[in-house]
Formats: C-alpha cells, structure tokens, sequence
C-alpha cells in the first residue's frame, strides 16, 4: 500500500511533496501497529452505532432510498421521511407506478426535489430495464438516475458486500486529519487523493461494514467543530491531532455564491376557492405548486404590485372586482445557494379571470393534497392556521 500510494501521488502531485510525506508518514504508523485501521474503525462501530433502520439490512431498495434521503438531510430529521416513504412505497414497483405529483408529496420538507424526481425516474429503469429487479453491479447501479460515485459504492457495499468504498463528507474529514492532508476536498486533485486513500484502506473482506464504520466515525467522533480527540481511538496515530491541525482540516475550497430573489406570492381567494400554478422551468422546486408569483427585484408594495406588467395581465378584465386585503410580513427563506424574501399577498375577488387557464382552481381545504416548497408551506401555516 505504501509503493501504490507513493506512486499515485507522485503522478498527480509530483512537487507536492509535504502531501506524499505526510501519507508515507501515516501508511507507515498504520503498518506497525497491531490494529490495522479498518479493524480499529470497525471495533469502535460496533461499540457506539446508532440503531438505523437502514442498518444490517441488504435490502438495495431501502439502502438505496436512506442514502438518498440523507444526502442532504440530518438523519434525526431522515428519519420520519424514510419510515413515511417505505411504509407507501415499499418496493420498486410501487414507486414507480406511482405518480410524480404523489413521490414529490411524500417528499415534501426534505428540499432538493431533483433527489425525488430521480427516484421516481430510477424505479422507473429499473421496472422497464432490470424487470423490476434492483441491479446488483455497480456498473448497473450507477447508470441509474441521481446515482452518483458514492450512492453506487455504498449501495454495492451494503447490500452486496462489493469492494467499494465511499467518500461522503464524513469520509473526507476523517481521511483529511488523519492523513494530514490539505488539499481541498472540493478540488479535482483531492478528489482523486481522497477516492483513493478511502479505496487503499477499505477492508476488501468486509466492505460494507468498514464503509458504515467510517462514515459513522466521521458522524459521531470525528465531527466538524471541537472533536473529543483525547477520547479517540486514532488520535495517536491522527497528523492533524499531532501538529495541532484539526480545527484546520478538511480544506474546501470554494465559497457558495449566494443569490438574492423576491418573491411576491398571490394568494387569491373566491369564496372557498383559491389557484395554484406549478413551477414547470428548470429552477427551484420544479414540477412543485405554488401561489400565482411575481417574481421582482424586491418585495412589492400594494400600489407597486397594481402597477406591474403581470399583475395587470392577470386581472385587467376583473379590476373592479379584486380587493387587496393584505400583504404578510417579509420572510427570509435560505436555501444553499439562494436567499429569498417572500411575502404572501391575499386577494379577494368576486369573477375569475378568463386569463388563468395555466392556473389550477382548487378548494382552500384542499390545498394540503399538493407538494409544495417549504417556503409555501410557511405561508400556508401562516394565512391559514
């Protein structure tokens, strides 16, 4: 391990010799004890692991479904959404009968819908291309929609024990400290460092429980802000600990650009009847409902809304009978590459517009059977209790 290592570095690092030291450095401390790293990293997993329905299963269904589900979420907050998602949607078969509008419902508060408008699209190629059996090769696995590197690896090491290790974030910080190794994790080159270092020291006989054990490491013990290092079981062997480096380690590189939007919603109201649209365009939320929305370059006020192009469009065969009954406090919605302000306007009218066709006319009552964003959600809760 210690050559291949070398090598891989040399050829993609060459002058970076600090970064081939401090692994040959390591490889080495790991060669002498008598605990090889996996062993150790497994022994503290079986000792402190959280109880996870995911867990000691190898159902590729349901690990498929977890690890999709915490690609972006918290497990304590995963957790209700797994149980939710399995209990309507036990098998393949069912979530690919089911209709897109009903998988983004189920999945609604967890945020990136593109995650379950993959799912639904992946049971789909798994119904017409794998006669509803969940393949068992990664090179099968990862031609699945939304499958990406790590999804594949950890659904291939779970349920079918193939040698394939996953670098999550967790990965990417243990690996970082432990090796000492500062190249951003958010680069092409550390990248490659990382993918390879997890693969060199997976444990080939038992994958998919060195891949849990890391991951959950990472989760547990090695966590992001002032870990218990002196309560660690690799801390004499951890760079990063012994150079006083850990608050420093994992290196990223990029910084999020965050865009500013303002969302003026119409909640437009008949009696007991009120309209929707459906966000069609390759942005947020797609395929989600939402209010009529006008979309500015800030929070209107009433006589600025009356005054704008769209709002005119929408009711000019029915000003006399529109009343504008309030506009809801601005809220400050952050998403992770976007930050927007809101606000609900509620109006009142006495005709419907002839020029709605592209909006869905609904009963109020029934505005909880439509997947909605978060953001709606909230103003939902707020206008209607």
């Amino acid at each position: 391990m210690y050559n291949y290592t070398k090598c891989l570095l040399s050829l993609h690092f060459g002058c970076k010799t600090n970064i081939i030291f401090a692994i040959e450095k390591q490889i080495i401390t790991f060669a002498r004890t008598k605990m090889p790293l996996s062993s150790t990293l497994i022994q503290w997993y079986q000792t402190y692991k959280r109880d996870l329905p995911w867990r000691d299963i190898v159902d590729p269904y349901k690990i498929w479904i977890s690890e999709i589900i915490l690609q972006q979420t918290r497990v304590n907050q995963g957790l209700d959404y797994y149980h939710r998602f399995i209990e309507r949607f036990p098998d393949v078969t069912s979530l690919a009968t089911a209709s897109e509008d009903e998988v983004l419902k189920y999945w609604q508060g967890l945020g990136y819908y593109s995650r379950a408008r993959n799912l639904h699209k992946a049971a789909r190629q798994i119904v017409s291309e794998h006669d509803g059996l969940f393949p068992n090769t990664y090179k099968e696995v990862i031609q699945l929609a939304g499958i990406g590197e790590y999804t594949a690896a950890a659904i291939c090491s779970f349920a079918y024990n193939l040698p394939f290790a996953v670098v999550d974030g967790n990965v990417f910080r243990v690996l970082s400290r432990l090796f000492g190794v500062d190249t951003p994790i958010d680069s092409t080159a550390g990248k490659k460092i990382f993918k390879q270092l997890a693969q060199e020291i997976l444990d080939k006989t038992q994958p998919g429980l060195h891949n849990q054990a890391i991951m959950e490491f990472g989760a547990l013990q090695c966590v992001p802000v002032s870990p218990a290092c002196d309560e660690c079981p690799l801390a004499d062997k951890c760079i990063a600990y012994s150079d006083n480096q850990v608050s420093a380690l994992p290196v990223k590189r990029q910084k999020i650009q965050t865009k500013e939007r303002f969302f003026n919603y119409l909640f437009i109201k008949s009696g007991n009847q009120t309209w929707l649209q459906k966000r069609t365009q390759n942005d947020i939320w797609k395929n989600l409902f939402e209010f009529p929305l006008i979309e500015d370059e800030k929070l209107l006020d009433k006589n600025e809304l009356i005054q704008h192009d769209y709002f005119k469009m929408l009711f000019s065969d029915i000003q006399s009978d529109i009343h504008i009954r309030s506009v809801s406090p601005p809220i400050k919605h952050i998403l992770t590459h976007q930050k927007i302000f809101a606000q609900c306007v509620l109006i009142e009218i006495n005709a419907k517009s002839k020029k709605w066709e592209q909006f869905v006319q609904i009963q109020i009552d029934e505005l909880g059977n439509y997947a909605v964003s978060r953001l709606m959600e909230i103003l939902l809760q707020n206008h209607l209790g």
